[in-house]
């Protein structure tokens, strides 16, 4: 008797980038329209934004919308402290209008959250069940910038601190294959013009050096082409997601054969 491959669970795990992350709306644009299912999807900062309003319900269309038209004040309100120069409370009501369902125990696509213990200094997951905002405020506490973020008696910050890509969260959620969606150092002709495009900077390189674990969790690492792009680059919005468009192409006939569908030599891209 003919032995029946199990049909692959698909995770896809999205890594930060603040403004940069826009380009994951491009990514699930091809994953959406080539009809690849995904088993689970999981996001630390501006991947958990996008990876919560997808798996809530939100089209690409609407998030890829509010990424073009957003801005920092829209996520943030500058009001320097000790521990930070900004809070996040004005990303409760930004949550409020995208997301579609406010739980993880409602979304539509199995979601985590990955933010990091501040004592402990260790990657901790949100899912399943609770709310989700507080969770991608945790996931989203960069350091220096927003301050950090309190839930149950511990202090949380962002989850690229300590874990870029959630690839390990996705296999721990069932996927057999887990895309991770990393988004890329600025590269060398970047030059950073304020203190906290240092900080990001530090930050990637610190990261960048620290990958070898998300990699080995991660079947297609896909790489938008978004290295001249600020951190805070919110007016690139459309090139970004076309970049992440691109990425997912690329991967397409990788992903096609775990499905056992055949490949393609070319794709029609959406408009």
């Amino acid at each position: 008797m003919a032995r029946v491959s199990p049909v692959p669970r698909i995770g896809l795990a999205l890594g930060g980038g603040f403004a940069r992350g826009i380009a994951h709306v491009g990514i699930l644009r091809v994953l959406e329209r080539e009809k690849i299912p995904l088993h689970c999807i999981t996001g630390v900062s501006a991947g958990a934004v996008v990876a919560a309003a997808y798996a809530s319900g939100t089209s690409t269309q609407e998030i890829g919308a509010v990424g073009s038209a957003m801005s920092f004040s829209d996520v943030a309100r500058w009001s320097i402290s000790k521990l930070g120069f900004a809070g996040s409370e004005r990303m409760v009501a930004f949550l409020r209008r995208l997301l579609k369902q406010a739980r993880f125990e409602d979304m539509r696509i199995p979601l985590g959250v990955v933010a990091t213990d501040l004592r402990s200094g260790n990657p901790v997951a949100f899912r399943d069940h609770g709310e989700v905002a507080p969770a991608i405020r945790a996931s989203c506490s960069y350091p220096g910038l927003y301050r950090p973020f309190e839930i149950d008696g511990r202090t949380y910050v962002d989850g690229a601190i300590s874990l870029e890509v959630p690839a390990h969260l996705a296999r721990a959620m069932g996927a057999t294959h887990v895309i991770a969606a990393c988004i890329p150092n600025q590269d060398e002709t970047f030059e950073p013009q304020n203190m906290l495009q240092v900080v990001s900077r530090c930050f990637q390189i610190m990261m960048s050096n620290n990958e070898e674990g998300w990699r080995r969790q991660s079947d297609v690492v896909l790489m938008p082409d978004v290295g001249a792009i600020p951190w805070d680059g919110f007016v690139n919005a459309r090139r970004m997601i076309e970049a992440g468009e691109r990425a997912a192409e690329q991967a397409l006939p990788q992903i096609r054969e775990w499905l056992g569908k055949p490949r393609r030599d070319s794709f029609t891209r959406s408009a």
